[in-house]
């Protein structure tokens, strides 16, 4: 009796605490995703500028069609970079979020145990 008062104390507990947990993970990784996408627009802006002042002192087609080239390169390079570290990030995010409530699944399996082990002396 008095381990299933300590259980469901516990339960309580942590059912308190829980969003708390999620709370700060959430903050943290949303603050994570917003830095890593404000650097990646800031890098990309000056990609395109710099880019953009080239493209103005061409003289001739070929140099133009290689300066784009190279730009479209580096620009999808930059992009997929980009994005699997923003995958990394999101997915650390509902990873962090989620692991607070694991305490559901310990206090099933607890709440399970003593009816399973009845069913067996029977």
């Amino acid at each position: 009796m008095n381990q299933q008062f300590e259980t469901v104390q516990k339960f309580g507990k942590d059912s308190f605490e829980a969003p708390v947990k999620v709370f700060d993970a959430a903050s943290s990784g949303t603050k994570a995703i917003v830095v890593e996408t404000a650097d990646y627009a800031k890098k990309s802006f000056e990609q395109n500028t710099a880019t953009f002042e080239k493209l103005a002192g061409v003289k001739s087609l070929d140099q133009a069609i290689q300066i784009q080239s190279d730009h479209f390169k580096s620009a999808y390079q930059g992009f997929v970079a980009h994005s699997t570290k923003a995958r990394e990030l999101y997915t650390k995010l509902a990873q962090d979020s989620f692991a607070p409530f694991g305490f559901l699944r310990s206090a099933a399996e607890a709440a399970v145990a003593p009816t399973k082990s009845a069913a067996r002396a029977k």
